[in-house]
């Protein structure tokens, strides 16, 4: 059995940085899927944010098309983010009405539901389509999970991060967790606890989205906020503020700390965002009790590790390994050569029955003029 995931699509992106709505790309990633026997993709496939979901949808359309034709009748499993998080809200809200219990680190779901992942779902031809959520047990010692839950956790000012904050003081404490803190962290603790407060802000957002025009389609409403929030940061904030997928507000750490939807700290660097998001994904891991040995995550569009770079590995001894993102972003290249420049896209993670997870470099023989190339 041979596992190929992907993540980080962002495919109708209202800045056509997605890659995979051209067919030159489209085809790396296809010669991949087709030597494989199961393909997860893993969160942020369709950016829903940026456009009404017709639309979207229809943008997408040619690459699902010609993922179920590399496919054939392979499993092609959806591992909703925070993007597209509109892909499970109806599954969601099915459980809720049926008193479904808590969700579990894996649950499972066909596209019979109906909803965008029925539209999806045809475009595939013969592959047989399942929704996995939060995440999947690719193998007994290997979880993969979008990784957007890090978001709660995050010491780095983003858009999300504050406003999962802000939502989570709204509401007050889930009906199961103590209001001793000493009794039990503070925070979420299971599934359900984060999408308590994490589904309102990704709704908003795709709802603000329905309403989008031609002219405002770029780089989406979270985006739009955030400049409202930020005129005067320099353009070296504005490419940092993209590093973990989610856009940062850089003069926000006091007033966010000041009014308790902290803590957030002040230092944007590469490597601090690095840092702050394998702590992150690091705490997921724990309140959640993921015993893995390896743990794959995508969201911050930070492949790695890369060769020589430690701290990738979580409090409970799990080793992590970030797949990536397949959207173009320049202004985070550098003048590093592909194996050394981690928002370089094009990786897909191979999962096989034994040994570690191998993240591969797709696009690594393109230069970056054929990345810009239309």
């Amino acid at each position: 059995m041979r596992t190929l995931i992907v993540s980080d699509l962002h495919l109708g992106a209202g800045s056509d940085s997605d890659l995979l709505r051209r067919e030159p790309f489209r085809e790396r990633l296809l010669e991949a899927v087709a030597e494989s026997d199961r393909i997860v993709l893993l969160g942020d496939v369709i950016e829903l944010r940026d456009r009404p979901l017709a639309e979207a949808i229809a943008l997408a359309a040619p690459f699902f098309e010609a993922l179920g034709e590399a496919a054939g009748d392979s499993e092609v499993l959806v591992v909703p983010g925070n993007h597209d998080h509109h892909l499970l809200e109806e599954w969601l809200a099915t459980r809720r009405l049926d008193g479904s219990a808590a969700l579990r680190l894996e649950e499972r779901a066909g596209p019979e539901l109906g909803g965008p992942l029925r539209a999806l779902a045809r475009r595939m031809g013969r592959a047989r389509v399942e929704l996995a959520y939060p995440g999947l047990w690719v193998r007994d010692d290997v979880y993969a999970t979008h990784g957007h839950y890090l978001d709660r956790h995050l010491t780095i000012p983003t858009f999300e991060r504050l406003a999962l904050a802000a939502v989570e003081r709204a509401l007050g404490p889930p009906p199961n967790e103590a209001s001793d803190p000493l009794e039990a962290p503070e925070g979420p603790t299971d599934p359900d606890e984060y999408e308590r407060a994490q589904a309102p802000v990704y709704a908003f957002l795709f709802a603000l989205a329905q309403g989008a025009t031609a002219d405002r389609r770029s780089p989406g409403p979270s985006a739009r906020i955030w400049a409202a929030m930020s005129g005067g940061a320099t353009r070296a904030q504005k490419v940092r503020g993209w590093l973990l997928g989610s856009v940062a507000i850089p003069g926000a750490v006091g007033v966010a700390n000041r009014f308790g939807l902290g803590p957030v700290r002040p230092d944007l660097s590469p490597g601090a965002i690095t840092r702050a998001g394998l702590a992150a994904i690091g705490e997921v891991a724990v309140r959640l009790g993921i015993e893995a040995e390896h743990l794959i995550f995508g969201h911050t569009h930070r492949r790695g590790p890369l060769e020589g770079e430690s701290g990738w590995e979580t409090p409970t001894g799990a080793r992590l390994l970030n797949s990536g993102s397949w959207t173009h972003m320049p202004g985070l290249l550098g003048s590093a050569s592909p194996a050394e420049a981690p928002y370089w896209p094009g990786t897909v993670v191979e999962v096989r029955e034994s040994g570690a997870p191998r993240a591969r470099l797709l696009l690594e023989s393109l230069s970056r003029e054929e990345l810009s190339a239309p």
